[in-house]
């Protein structure tokens, strides 16, 4: 069928009607193209567009270690803190048979966290970012009846800093970062393995429960990724017969469930500032005809189609044989610093914003917004692309009064906290835009 209607579309001459078409509430107007009679291109349906906001994400077994904190002109204060638990292979410092004596001749040098860049930032990094390091006072276990943490989810930890580090970040440029911690944090550390009384995950994990990385709020500039082959070195000494040996003693996260990021984001005086609860949503009239995404903190743009069982009035046997949801990218709120996404994801929801699945295509494959680069003086070719003629179709299809949403997010949405703004159908320069592709038979 999909087929059928390229070839008509390239076969026959686009005319347009000459007058209005009234079919109820659904006003088909003088863009209203027919082609041979049988295919028509509708593009005035009504598109309403909103924001809503997530209650939580699922940010545990990401993969990605994201700290930083910094000024979003639009969407307010985004921070962003990293919890981990740290293990080991072998609980023990190579002290061979074990004697006092032998033990003696260990000493510690230093210890460090070394953080090691995954390629990922958002925001301004030419500037100064400062962050510390605390020892967690309660174990990294998720509540009851659950295995995972979430963006709002947060761990007790001591005031005092253990390390701390202020550097331009160079995530491209350098593989990692080294924070030298403290020396009393570190010795004492390496005296419980040299006198074995950290001898299993147990143990270790009763006397140090986890760290977690905290961007100091007087630096705001950028978030940073580092991935999870980051880690606690401890540098110590074997000395014996005259000679010296330097030995290393590695903590990694090695369970990646039980890493987790922190991320928050103060809507104070921003027109997102009143996003409803989870299950409601803020209309893009009352947003200045625009709608919002950002990813980490839960923010989400929904599209909705009221009047799309309207269509069927259209003629007797009729159906939507594809359709294409066009968004653009609000002017002059993306830039170097907050670059837009590639790409969309896509799902469908209810009138709760509680996610049914991936939107799928008829072949039952998930869909996605492709962005389109390509750009002229006044940005009209930048814009996402979505395939929703199958959804279309369903929806107009419903025996039903129930209507199911769009829920637009990022890819990065559980481990990043990339942001979006797109234009709804009133917005004087990105106008979102629907075309139907309708034939009658």
């Amino acid at each position: 069928m999909h087929k059928f209607l390229w070839m008509l579309f390239f076969a026959f001459t686009i005319v347009s009607c000459g007058t209005d078409t009234d079919a109820g509430e659904f006003v088909v107007g003088s863009d209203y193209l027919a082609i041979n009679n049988k295919v028509v291109l509708i593009d005035t349906m009504t598109v309403e567009m909103s924001t809503i906001n997530f209650d939580s994400l699922v940010t545990s077994n990401q993969s990605r270690i994201l700290v930083g904190n910094y000024d979003d002109p639009i969407f307010g204060k985004v921070k962003s803190l990293s919890y981990f638990q740290l293990s080991t292979d072998t609980y023990n410092l190579n002290i061979g048979s074990g004697s006092d004596t032998e033990a003696t001749n260990y000493v510690l040098d230093s210890i460090s966290m070394i953080l090691r860049y995954d390629n990922y930032y958002y925001g301004d990094t030419t500037k100064v970012q400062t962050f510390d390091i605390h020892r967690l006072t309660q174990k990294v276990k998720p509540n009851i009846d659950d295995d995972q943490f979430y963006n709002n989810s947060t761990l007790t930890y001591d005031t005092e800093s253990l390390g701390t580090i202020s550097y331009k970040p160079r995530p491209t440029e350098k593989d990692s970062i080294n924070i030298k911690m403290n020396r009393d944090f570190g010795e004492a550390l390496f005296q419980k393995f040299k006198k074995r009384e950290i001898t299993d995950f147990d143990s270790f994990a009763e006397y140090l429960k986890g760290l977690v990385i905290v961007p100091a709020t007087a630096n705001s500039s950028s978030v940073i990724g580092f991935n999870l082959t980051s880690r606690l070195r401890m540098y110590y000494s074997k000395y014996q017969s005259g000679a010296e040996e330097s030995l290393i003693k590695d903590f990694e996260i090695l369970v990646p469930a039980r890493q987790f990021n922190s991320i928050s984001l103060d809507k104070t005086g921003t027109l997102i500032q009143n996003l409803p609860v989870s299950s409601s949503k803020l209309s893009s009239i009352l947003t200045s005809n625009q709608g919002f995404i950002q990813s980490g903190s839960g923010v989400a743009c929904r599209i909705d189609f009221p009047n799309i069982k309207q269509l069927k009035q259209i003629a007797e046997n009729g159906a939507i044989v594809d359709a294409e949801l066009i968004l653009k990218p609000v002017n002059n709120s993306y830039s170097d610093q907050y670059p837009l996404s590639d790409s969309l994801r896509v799902y469908t929801a209810d009138n709760l914003n509680r996610i049914g699945g991936n939107l799928l295509n008829s072949a039952g494959k998930s869909v996605f917004g492709v962005l389109n680069k390509k750009t002229d003086e006044f940005n009209e070719n930048v814009k996402y692309s979505i395939s929703i003629g199958s959804f279309l179709q369903k929806e107009m299809l419903k025996k039903s009064d129930s209507r199911a949403s769009l829920i637009l997010t990022l890819p990065t949405i559980s481990k990043g906290v990339n942001r979006l703004v797109l234009g709804d159908q009133k917005h004087l320069n990105n106008k979102i835009q629907l075309k139907i592709y309708y034939i009658s038979y």
